[in-house]
């Protein structure tokens, strides 16, 4: 295990994690939602939620907003108030499945009608990215179908790829597009992008602003998740990730709850390859040596996307931020050196212990000295409770409506 310490902390200091607007509104199931006090009921309100996370990590300086749920008049406005509040506006996600007119899928539907309302919104998304000064515009389909026979499957491909070629054509100067897939729901025969592999071989064909987001609720079980985002990583089309936890299925709890030492798997490979820092997120190893891919100047980001039901939101949020750290700070501790040498010299066992060394250390301690050398509370959930937000936004967000899924 490496005990660079300085190092560690160093790399903990760079790393960002991006909070997503709709976790703070009322989210849950398919069966229920249950309504929570003090839930925003505006885009503002969600951002004043998100400064509270960052607040107390210190890392989570940016809110993702999800179109039409935050839509506003004044978007430049809105950008400004992230600002005021100390945090600013990241990814745009896109909204083509809450619609009826998307029952049979949005810019793959066999109505061109459909596809063109669907492709408009996608456009939206992009003219509000320019006004927010975001970067990264975020793609999931609800596209597909429920039964053999229903639609062309090589017709729906044709389709997806010709509302992409346009998004991507939209494109300004530093923004990029990610691609996310999910095996299923709603959709149960065919997801028209079921998998990494379908994402990735629209984004190659795309160009190098168009990557791949990793949900990591969105697998069969049973994937090796990581496997995926070594290969990503590889290609230089790893663009982010979605994260989550799941027992079955898209459960959307939080982060780590469910395998920590996945989420400590998949951080190894990040790390390995560089992924906390813009522009080195395409390197592997070859042959003993180093291999330099594609580069992209924004480096893999770190998204939340959860949907908190039984528990609170803010809590929620940070404790996901702080699982997310603590999984990155074992990763780092992972020796590189000794792992390298029982790996070349096929040590089984001596590698394996490498690995799981570093998984087994408690990382809280350093994480928690890392807090307070950036003058934060070292325990940021105690924190919170202690600051009295909860209650002042219990006691003020009182009447009008409150923001939810769809909403």
């Amino acid at each position: 295990m490496t005990t660079d310490t300085a190092q560690v902390k160093a790399a903990l200091r760079r790393q960002r994690i991006e909070t997503p607007s709709w976790a703070y509104g009322n989210s849950g199931t398919r069966f229920k939602v249950f309504a929570q006090r003090g839930v925003p009921r505006t885009p503002q309100e969600k951002i004043d939620d998100a400064a509270q996370v960052h607040r107390f990590t210190g890392v989570a300086p940016s809110v993702a907003l999800h179109i039409p749920w935050d839509r506003v008049d004044d978007y430049a406005a809105l950008a400004a108030y992230a600002r005021d509040r100390g945090v600013r506006l990241g990814a745009i996600n896109s909204n083509v499945f809450q619609d009826d007119d998307y029952m049979l899928g949005s810019v793959t539907n066999p109505d061109p009608a459909v596809r063109r309302k669907a492709l408009d919104h996608l456009l939206e998304c992009v003219d509000i990215m320019d006004l927010t000064g975001s970067d990264t515009l975020k793609l999931w389909f609800s596209d597909g179908t429920n039964y053999p026979g229903q639609d062309d499957i090589r017709a729906r491909q044709d389709r997806l790829a010709e509302a992409l070629a346009a998004v991507y054509e939209r494109l300004g100067d530093g923004q990029r597009v990610l691609l996310e897939d999910k095996l299923f729901e709603p959709a149960f025969y065919a997801m028209d992008v079921p998998d990494w592999g379908t994402a990735y071989a629209h984004c190659v064909r795309l160009g190098p602003k168009a990557q791949v987001v990793v949900d990591t609720g969105h697998h069969a079980p049973g994937t090796n998740i990581e496997f995926i985002v070594a290969f990503l990583l590889r290609e230089g089309k790893l663009g982010g990730f979605d994260f989550n936890s799941r027992f079955y299925a898209d459960d959307d709890l939080m982060v780590g709850a469910a395998d920590p030492f996945q989420l400590f798997r998949i951080m190894h490979e990040v790390v390995k390859a560089g992924g906390l820092d813009a522009g080195k997120n395409a390197r592997s190893s070859v042959d003993g040596g180093v291999r330099a891919g594609p580069e992209s100047p924004h480096g893999v980001a770190f998204m939340l996307d959860q949907c908190h039901n039984i528990e609170p939101k803010i809590p929620g949020q940070i404790r996901s931020v702080l699982n997310v750290q603590e999984a990155t700070g074992k990763a780092l501790l992972v020796d590189a050196a000794a792992l390298r040498k029982a790996q070349d010299a096929g040590d089984v066992l001596g590698a394996n212990a490498v690995f799981m060394d570093a998984y087994n250390t408690d990382v809280r301690p350093l994480l928690a000295d890392l807090r307070a050398d950036m003058g934060l509370d070292p325990d940021p959930i105690a924190a919170y409770h202690r600051s009295g937000y909860f209650e002042k936004i219990t006691a003020e967000r009182v009447g009008g409506q409150q923001a939810g899924w769809g909403a």
